[in-house]
Parts: C-alpha cells; structure tokens; sequence
C-alpha cells in the first residue's frame, strides 16, 4: 500500500488542479457578478475531469507492475501492490471528480452539506474495508474497492444539487478556450504541483527505504504518512474552504474582509498544527500501535524514534500551508507554485543529499528541516506580497 500510494494520489492530483484551478476563477467571477462565465467554468471543468481521470486511470492500469519493478520491490511485495494500484486505476473516471465537487458546492452554498458528504464519505469508505477485509476476506485489492466505492457513491450524491439546476453553479453548453484552460491550469499549478512533487519525493524516499532498511523502514514512513494523513486534511481543509470567501472578496475589492478572513485561517492552522506536534512527540507508541497492531520491537522502536523527530514538523509547517492558499485565493499562483514546489520537492531532494550519512535518522530529519526553510521562504513571498492587498 505506501509503494503504491504515492501513484495513487498524482492520479488524484489531476483532478484536484482541474477543481481548484476552476474554483478561484469561478469566486471571483461570481464576485463580479459574472454568472455566465462561473457556469462555464464548472461545466468544463467536470468534462475536463472525467476524461483525465479515464486518460490516466487507463495508463496506471497498463504500468502498475512495472512502476512496482522500478521501485525496487519484488515478488508478492510487488504483486500486491500493483493490485492495489490497479483498481484505483479502473475506478479513476468516477472517483477523481469528487475532488473537484467539494470546491463546488462550497462555492455554491452547501458548506454543511459538503462536510457531511464528506463524512458519510469516510465512514461509507471505513464500513466497505471492514465488510470487504474482515468479513469477506477480500485481498488488498478489496481496500482500494472499498475507498473507491465511497468515493463514487459521494460523487453522485454531491453532483444532484447541480444536475438538477438547484445550485448556484449550473450546466450549460460547453464553452473550452485556450485562455480559460491556462488559467485553469494556472491557478491549480500550486496544489498539483504540491501533490505531484510530494509523491516524487515519496517515490524517491520509499526507493532508498527499500535499499537502507527494507519493508521496515517502508512500513515506519507508511506510518508517518498516516499520521499525516489526519493532520494535513485538518490543515488543507480550512485553509481550503476559506478560498473562496477569499476570492469573493478579492474580486469585489474589499479588502478589510479579505485580511480578516485570512487572520482566521493563519491563526486556526497554527493551532492546529501545533497541538499536532505536541501530541505526536508525546504518544509516539501509541501511535505506532494504532497503525501496526502487531509491530516487531525492532519496528516499534524505529517507529518510536521517527515519529518524535517527525513532530518537530508542525512547529512551523502551518505558516507555509496558509501562505501558500493565500496566495492561490487572490490569483498570485507562481507565488503559491514556488512555495508548494519548494516545499514538497526541492527542499527535501536537497535535504537528501545534505542528511545522507545519518542514515535513516537522516531521513526523519528531512521533514521538520523541511518545514523549516518552508516557512523562511513563505515569509519571504507574504513580505513581497504585503502591499498588494493594502492598495
């Protein structure tokens, strides 16, 4: 599952540059008063999504044994991960606009309605792995079967609104022009280009694992990824739903509203993540436990150590990540680009190299040294910036 992982979430990384680089045209069209051009920009978008989603589900399906190979695993390690691989890979085309339909509704006014969907989502997704792994005896196949079927489940439930003409956002014919897609593709590059470095680093990362330490030292980074898993949603998820309050109020210049609303998204996140780290660097057992029931004491002791190291991260992570939405809410996308690039590929590339002869203890080093330069560089793009939202 960790090797295939990272394959799994650039698939998904596709989908969410369409869906995001779409909502902050569409909240500032909107905030013009520009319906018919926010109705365009939704129709595309979803058409855009679907047919990415089948164009890159079908060229996983045909690679994933030899994306596995490349990786260095063999064997069953590699068998299995290719399977899981391959069903997210068949269920692409119905699955990936879920990423999309979030920002959607949102922007449409059902801010409860898509927590909820999203919750019915989780525990749709949780009660199928259980039905599917504990009762059935499904293979790991049949926990990809499982996500992949909340997933599309969801994404009927969350397009109904718009397929029956209740939301604000409507279909219309399609209207696909080049400066549209650009500026599509402009304003999501930062959150895609986030997910796709960010699984190069991982695919770098488990790469090195599989040499230094084995499917131990994989399983220890699969448990930092799990663990944050819970914590960059909580991060992602107000940063994101603030995005387009943001760019509403960009596009209507007021100003005042647009620094206030960012006080709140700087001020939770810090929160957030600093409560992360403390708990993180105090209950590192448990935490490994809750992940690896059965974990060997040569793993539990490696997990221990990695996970209290790993908690430094959240110490400053959270300034880069409500720096970078920032940016991407009030249409600085290179801005937003440099940090998220920065901070998923070439800070942790570069640390690499820097940290090499510790080892593994290198490795999680990688991630608080990381954050660290991430939040020197943000800092940086938020003092260039400083003016812009004062004029």
């Amino acid at each position: 599952l960790n090797l295939a992982m990272p394959f799994v979430i650039i698939n998904f990384a596709l989908a969410d540059l369409i869906g995001v680089g779409a909502s902050v045209p569409i909240a500032v069209s909107l905030g013009r008063g520009d319906r018919r051009a926010a109705d365009n920009l939704f129709t595309c978008a979803t058409l855009l999504i679907v047919a990415s989603g089948a164009a890159v589900g079908a060229a996983l399906y045909l690679l994933a044994p030899a994306l596995m190979r490349l990786m260095g695993a063999e064997g069953e390690f590699a068998s299995l991960a290719a399977q899981y691989l391959r069903v997210y890979a068949l269920c692409s085309p119905v699955t990936t606009i879920i990423f999309a339909a979030d920002n959607f509704l949102r922007i449409s006014g059902y801010i409860r309605g898509s927590m909820w969907l999203n919750l019915l989502m989780s525990a749709l997704s949780g009660g199928l792995e259980f039905l599917f792994l504990g009762v059935l005896g499904f293979g790991i196949w049949g926990a990809a079967l499982a996500t992949c079927t909340g997933m599309a489940v969801c994404a009927l439930i969350a397009y109904l609104p718009f397929l029956r003409g209740r939301a604000l956002l409507r279909f219309v014919r399609p209207g696909l022009t080049p400066a549209m897609l650009r500026e599509i593709v402009a304003c999501g590059s930062p959150n895609f280009l986030n997910n796709i470095a960010g699984r190069v680093t991982s695919i770098i990362m488990n790469a090195i694992l599989v040499r230094q330490g084995g499917e131990t030292a994989v399983s220890v980074y699969g448990i930092l990824m799990y663990v944050e898993g819970f914590i960059l949603p909580l991060l992602y998820g107000m940063c994101d739903s603030l995005q387009p309050a943001v760019g509403y109020n960009w596009g209507a210049r007021k100003f005042s509203r647009v620094r206030a609303i960012e006080r709140c998204c700087f001020t939770a996140a810090a929160a957030v993540s600093l409560i992360s780290a403390a708990v993180t660097a105090l209950i590192p057992g448990t935490l490994t436990r809750l992940f690896v029931a059965d974990a060997a004491p040569e793993a539990l002791a490696m997990a221990v150590s990695a996970l209290r190291i790993f908690s430094l991260t959240y110490l400053t992570r959270w300034f880069s990540f409500a720096a970078q939405s920032y940016m991407l809410a009030i249409e600085r996308a290179l801005s937003a680009s440099v940090i998220s690039v920065s901070t998923a590929l070439v800070f942790p590339v570069l640390l690499l190299a820097l940290f090499w002869p510790l080892g593994l203890t290198g490795i999680w080093l990688n991630f608080p040294a990381t954050s660290l330069l991430a939040g020197a560089l943000a800092a940086l793009v938020l003092r260039r910036a400083r003016g812009a939202v004062s004029r």
